[in-house]
């Protein structure tokens, strides 16, 4: 029997590795396959293995559940050989991967209500040590629970450089000349460059995990963007035998990790090389060789992808118009069905383009808008930098205001009755309210967001007898005070300024937080 490297006990949905040696002559990526078969009492996994280089084969494995499980390794190159280990149970912050819960919203696997709080730095793990560090401290003071961010290289306004590594064997070509006048006449470019599409480069993908793993033990989910327009290295257009080769690679390698969601593109309908088939091709090899069925969505630019398709799981949305993406969430619940995420409505900055200036204020606004409407909005900023550090791409250190006011909203989004908010069928026209999406907590619960208008007071009847205890929440300032228990009609004062919320609760709801 050949020998095998594993763990011998493992946590409740954390990675079991098992690896061997192989071959490493002609190109093992190509020329060789390894495969897991693994049992507990609740489950049977099949998992593709992969090559890691220097003669190394490996395949991962996410167990579900605890208690004693065993495995079989398959190979072209070994006879089938096998073990047992212990899986014991997930402890402290470890949930499980998160899942769609009750049709709009997210729960973790062990039931624990997940509401999404992310960003976007599209190649922060693609920086240098430092910057690195800097990304992860910030993420960790933000209280950010999602990010976005890229496989590949990304190469845009304010991102000229080149990454700390490449995902294939090869060189690029020489970017010296690249300035912020010419750097269009690159895009797409394969000339210059010389890669073998179909020999990886294991210390790029191994980085990326080493990434995922430290936002993993920050609670932080890893939004994987597996494909993008943004490209002068020729990533975007390798032809289609060359872009599966690519898809069953890295679905081997990143699959077991249980923060992992998975985006098709970011941008895909500027991707002119790929067409409806390519996408649906892509989300069947995913959906085939990702045992744990992660999230998975298409991010848009301009047209939506047509998110009723089975294999996507929520809506992924870039804002469709200049004012108003957060107030069509109500007509994209309808539409969909689906969990409604925001994840480009504009950036936080003071860059040229339109999708990177809005202030801070009207970020936070648009959050509360997306939440109270029974969706999430994700963040971003895009401040001007002497040295072009912009956190959108780079990550490194937050410099704006939004940032600071997201996790308030988080912490009031945990005090839901339930899992997750809708919009109140009862509100007034001049009003957003939400309420607990599940109808078993009807009537309990109510939060009301007056986004830029200024009332001095509200006033409220639900009915006679029920007892409620309100609230006055200044969501800029951070602050949430007391106002009272009622009990008929009721009045609330309020302070006559922007940004302010009411929440409301059911006398016996207050009393179980």
């Amino acid at each position: 029997m050949e020998k095998i490297i594993y763990q011998k006990s493992v946590e409740q949905w954390c990675v079991l590795e098992v690896s061997c040696k192989g071959p490493d002559t002609g190109n093992p990526y190509q020329e060789h396959w390894l495969k897991g078969s693994f049992c507990g009492e609740h489950e049977e996994v099949e998992a593709n293995g992969f090559y890691d280089g220097d003669g190394w084969y490996r395949v991962r494995f996410m167990p579900s559940f605890s208690g004693e499980y065993c495995f079989r390794l398959a190979a072209d190159f070994m006879e089938e050989c096998g073990g047992r280990f212990m899986v014991t149970p997930a402890c402290g912050e470890n949930h499980g991967p998160v899942r769609v819960a009750n049709r709009y919203h997210f729960a973790y696997e062990d039931g624990t209500p997940y509401y999404s709080v992310g960003t976007t730095c599209y190649v922060w793990e693609l920086q240098d040590d430092r910057r690195i560090q800097d990304t992860l401290d910030s993420l960790q003071e933000a209280g950010f629970n999602k990010i976005r961010f890229c496989i590949f290289p990304k190469h845009y306004d304010y991102n000229l450089g080149e990454p700390r590594s490449y995902p294939y064997e090869g060189t690029p070509m020489d970017s010296r000349v690249l300035t912020k006048d010419n750097f269009n006449q690159y895009t797409g470019k394969k000339e210059g460059n010389h890669w073998d599409f179909f020999r990886f480069h294991p210390q790029h993908f191994r980085h990326i995990e080493k990434c995922i793993l430290e936002l993993q033990k920050l609670g932080i989910e890893a939004d994987l963007i597996m494909m993008h327009p943004y490209d002068r290295w020729g990533f975007s257009d390798m032809g289609e035998e060359a872009d599966d080769f690519y898809w069953k690679y890295a679905v081997a390698r990143l699959a077991a990790f249980r923060n992992v969601w998975w985006s098709l593109a970011n941008e895909y309908d500027l991707m002119k090389a790929k067409t409806e088939y390519d996408w649906e091709r892509y989300a069947r090899i995913l959906c085939t060789a990702d045992p744990y069925h992660h999230l998975r969505s298409i991010h848009n630019c301009f047209p939506f992808y047509d998110y009723n398709r089975p294999w996507i799981t929520h809506c992924s949305i870039q804002r469709q118009d200049v004012y108003r993406t957060a107030e069509n969430v109500n007509e994209w619940r309808i539409r969909f069905q689906k969990p409604v995420v925001l994840d480009e409505i504009a950036y936080e900055g003071n860059i040229q383009h339109g999708w990177g200036n809005i202030s801070a204020r009207e970020m936070v606004r648009r959050f509360w808008e997306a939440a109270c409407r029974g969706g999430y909005a994700g963040h971003g900023e895009t401040y001007m930098d002497p040295e072009d550090i912009l956190w959108w791409s780079h990550g490194g250190k937050l410099h704006g205001e939004s940032w600071k006011r997201l996790s308030f909203l988080k912490e009031i989004l945990t005090e839901t009755p339930g899992i997750g908010l809708k919009p109140c069928e009862r509100s007034s026209f001049d009003e957003v309210c939400a309420v607990p999406e599940s109808p078993v907590h009807a009537g309990t619960y109510y939060l009301y967001y007056y986004s830029f208008m200024r009332p001095s007071f509200r006033d409220f009847y639900f009915d006679d007898e029920t007892e409620y205890e309100a609230a006055v929440i200044d969501t800029w300032n951070m602050e949430k005070k007391p106002a009272g228990r009622h009990h008929g009609k009721f009045r609330i004062a309020l302070p006559g300024r922007e940004y302010m919320a009411v929440q409301i609760k059911r006398v016996e709801e207050a009393g179980h937080e």
